[in-house]
């Protein structure tokens, strides 16, 4: 993209456009087709997410289990790339559709950086949650010689890990991620490195195998949401239950925390409405 310059060769006006804030209530959306595919879309990405990886944590546990090979199944290493490669596909697919977010925590960062409505948040984040209980419920019908027996997949704080770590786990996990979302969807990045062609869903992906790795062994990643909760509804059991707030409570915090340093730090956000409101009062 050209930059506008002047007869003397400076920059007068930046090279990229920033879109208008989303606005807080727009009942408009509720009469757009657009609207209702998009929440199609989230529907299907997230079951279609949750049922990969959830199958895949609960084939590696029975491969595991039947043998004293150290070597045997996919590992921690490959469920990280069935989360991080899930998310990468998914988002790729569905992001010229509703945006790719297939998680209410990054729905939430995006809501609060005024990049979506409270309508289409909401509705997104029902999407999501009932489309990973249907996915978890596919694992469920096809896996249930050992589905019960490897806990369903569901996310629980392990052994030995406090509270606060497992909360500060998924609070710094969801940052990773949600602050990635926002680097690489940024017009500003996009027109200033248009060199270079990145594909936005790739660090997305990246980002999640990357904290999967590093907190499996302590929360099992969650990260998201509507994950927790569709594996931890069709469980059904206690033990899936008992710290399940810490899925909903690290992620929305960690949404919220790079919503904020991407967008007044970063981006000055703050800077700039400061100035803004000194130039209007000196009007």
């Amino acid at each position: 993209m050209a930059k506008n310059v002047n007869s003397e060769g400076s920059f007068t006006t930046k090279d990229y456009q920033d879109p208008p804030p989303a606005p807080l209530i727009d009942p408009e959306e509720l009469t757009q087709w657009s609207f209702y595919r998009a929440l199609i879309a989230e529907f299907i990405a997230t079951l279609l997410f949750l049922y990969i990886t959830v199958l895949t944590v609960i084939g590696y546990k029975n491969q595991s289990a039947t043998t004293s090979d150290p070597c045997a199944g996919v590992g921690v290493l490959g469920i990280a790339w069935a989360f991080g490669g899930m998310i990468f596909v998914l988002v790729y697919c569905t992001a010229g559709i509703s945006g790719g977010h297939i998680n209410p925590a990054v729905t939430f960062g995006l809501f609060l950086a005024r990049k979506v409505s409270l309508i289409r948040a909401l509705m997104y984040m029902v999407a999501q949650c009932l489309g990973a209980i249907c996915g978890v419920g596919l694992v469920k019908a096809f896996q249930s010689a050992y589905y019960h027996r490897y806990d369903g997949g569901a996310n629980m704080l392990s052994d030995g890990y406090s509270h606060g770590v497992g909360l500060s786990a998924e609070i710094i996990g969801t940052f990773v991620l949600v602050y990635t979302v926002f680097s690489a969807t940024d017009p500003k990045r996009n027109a200033r490195d248009s060199h270079v062609p990145v594909l936005a869903p790739l660090p997305i992906g990246f980002a999640v195998f990357m904290v999967h790795l590093a907190t499996i062994p302590i929360t099992g990643t969650g990260i998201n949401p509507a994950r927790s909760l569709g594996a931890a509804v069709i469980f059904n059991q206690h033990k899936a239950w008992k710290d399940h707030w810490i899925f909903w409570v690290g992620p929305f915090i960690g949404a919220a925390i790079a919503a904020f340093y991407h967008q007044f730090i970063l981006r000055a956000g703050a800077a700039k409405a400061l100035g803004s409101f000194r130039s209007s009062s000196q009007v």
